[in-house]
């Protein structure tokens, strides 16, 4: 079948060889006949397989075919995403496709002010694409109204399950008109994702479950590289530094903070790069964008939340700095790269507390992971003493504290000490011993009177002397006697000058009998 041949206006059948569509994918072959017919879809298939065009086309046919007008502040078809990336890229389809109409479009998502899209809104739009956090803010404010919608599409179900939409779906599909066309797409249809999809969906839905033409994995040729957490960004500093060939990269870190330090590091390097992931702002995340695409920058350094939603051409090279806690996440990784049915090549980096993620993600895909070149680690720093707490946050809570100490203490072991050391050890401590036990009996001395300088009693620091006692000779004083007071400093220096034992003063006593 040719698009040629599905019944479609004239200005969608333009538009459609404008972008170059000559001949349908799987899904939309399946999908666009049934959804011209006004029914509901549950469509299964994973990112790549061309189901924005199987659920726009009808939609804007439809569009087309009623001749209603759009009312002030409302929309006609809504169309719900999980992520700004993905929401902006399905806007722009809708553009394309409906470039030789007058079907007017709008994208609302957050992180950026809501004044614009709130003046988009005024005169009503017939397809809105947005974010549920945006949409429910804006309708709260009065700013739009679904009351007049007749077609809703929730895409990415399963990723806005995993990102907590959940309960802001509820809240949207309860603001839904009864009469209504539903189409709900997802890559994985779990227990909870068919629950969902019951309480949208009117009975006996079309069912559309289709798979790319060739998976992801089958076109997309994989390295692994084993190495602890603190080489890896060495570890991809030489990669790229090694291999010009890598002229367009995408690099997937777990968290925010791992992309930022990511980013220092190659641009310590000298590699152009640009991070995105979610406390950037929308500007900043649409310029790293527009600059990976543009190629002006070699790699762009991301977040999960670029996993889908990303739709750049021609990405020759995938990274995964670090493994996904969930397998299919993996999958939609990778298939940023083996797109439009080219290959491309992912690298896989794992250390040794991820290797239960590993293992997950084997078996999903059904692929043993080949390891890469062994050679590239004569290249790097030696591997750093990990400490507990290191091993328990690489752990990521799969390891108590009993485990992590085991496994520092194993990693940061010394040589065993040569006969010599042992015994300038042994003296040493004798020494100490020795020290220590001297001080001790000093302090219990009733005889010695501790003066305080600095408010420290500590040896180092203090003034020791010995009480008055009958004769010059050393006896214990009054028990209730005060220390000196600071007005007579002096008079006690020379007082422990002249009667310390063995002075000048003493020796004359001894001599003379007891006179001075």
């Amino acid at each position: 079948m040719l698009f040629s041949e599905l019944p479609l206006a004239n200005p969608l059948q333009r538009a459609v060889r404008a972008v170059g569509y000559e001949t349908p994918t799987p899904i939309q072959e399946r999908s666009i006949p049934s959804l011209l017919e006004g029914r509901d879809l549950l469509g299964i298939a994973q990112t790549g397989t061309g189901k924005t065009a199987a659920f726009a086309l009808p939609i804007l046919q439809r569009l087309l075919d009623s001749g209603k007008f759009r009312a002030p502040k409302t929309c006609r078809a809504l169309i719900l995403l999980p992520t700004r990336e993905l929401a902006i890229q399905v806007e722009e389809c809708f553009k394309q496709y409906a470039q030789f109409t007058a079907i007017s479009t709008a994208c609302i998502f957050g992180g950026v002010n809501d004044a614009s899209q709130k003046r988009n809104l005024v005169r009503g739009v017939d397809v809105l694409v947005a974010t549920p956090g945006r949409l429910l803010d804006l309708i709260g404010q009065k700013a739009v109204s679904l009351k007049a919608l007749e077609f809703f599409v929730l895409d990415e179900a399963d990723r806005m399950l995993d990102m907590g939409f959940i309960h802001d779906i509820r809240k949207v599909v309860a603001l839904l008109p009864q009469v209504r066309q539903n189409l709900f797409f997802s890559a994985t249809m779990p227990e909870d994702i068919t629950k969902l999809a019951a309480t949208i969906l009117r009975p006996d839905p079309v069912r559309v479950e289709v798979a790319p033409q060739s998976t992801p994995i089958e076109r997309i040729r994989q390295e692994l590289y084993r190495i602890d957490k603190r080489r890896k960004g060495a570890l991809l500093k030489e990669l790229l530094l090694a291999h010009p060939e890598m002229k367009k990269v995408l690099v997937f870190s777990r968290t925010k903070h791992g992309v930022d330090k990511i980013t220092r590091v190659l641009e310590k390097a000298g590699v152009k790069c640009a991070a995105i992931h979610g406390n950037k702002s929308q500007n900043r995340r649409q310029e790293a964008l527009g600059n990976f695409k543009s190629e002006r920058i070699r790699v762009l350094v991301a977040t999960d939340i670029a996993a889908r939603g990303i739709d750049v051409d021609d990405v020759s090279h995938v990274f995964n700095y670090d493994l996904p806690d969930v397998p299919e996440t993996f999958v939609h990784r990778i298939g940023r790269t083996a797109r439009a049915g080219k290959d491309g090549i992912a690298i896989s980096f794992c250390s040794p507390d991820e290797e239960q993620d590993l293992r997950a993600i084997e078996k999903l895909t059904r692929v043993k992971i080949p390891e890469g070149d062994k050679a590239v680690y004569e290249k790097l720093p030696p591997p750093q003493k990990e400490t507990a707490e290191s091993e328990m946050r690489n752990a990521r809570g799969r390891m108590n504290r009993g485990e992590a100490q085991a496994r520092a203490d194993k990693s940061r072991e010394k040589p065993a000490r040569g006969k010599k050391q042992r015994a300038d050890d042994a003296r040493g401590l004798k020494q100490e011993n020795a020290r220590g036990s001297k001080f001790e009996q000093m302090r219990k001395d009733p005889r010695l009177v501790v003066h305080k300088v600095d408010n420290s009693t500590k040896a180092t620091s203090c003034q020791v002397s010995y009480s008055e006692g009958d004769d010059g000779n050393k006896r214990g004083g009054d028990e209730g006697k005060k220390p000196r007071s600071n007005g007579q400093d002096g008079d006690a220096r020379r007082h422990r000058r002249r009667n310390r034992p063995g002075s000048r003063a003493r020796r004359r006593m001894r001599e003379n009998g007891g006179a001075v």
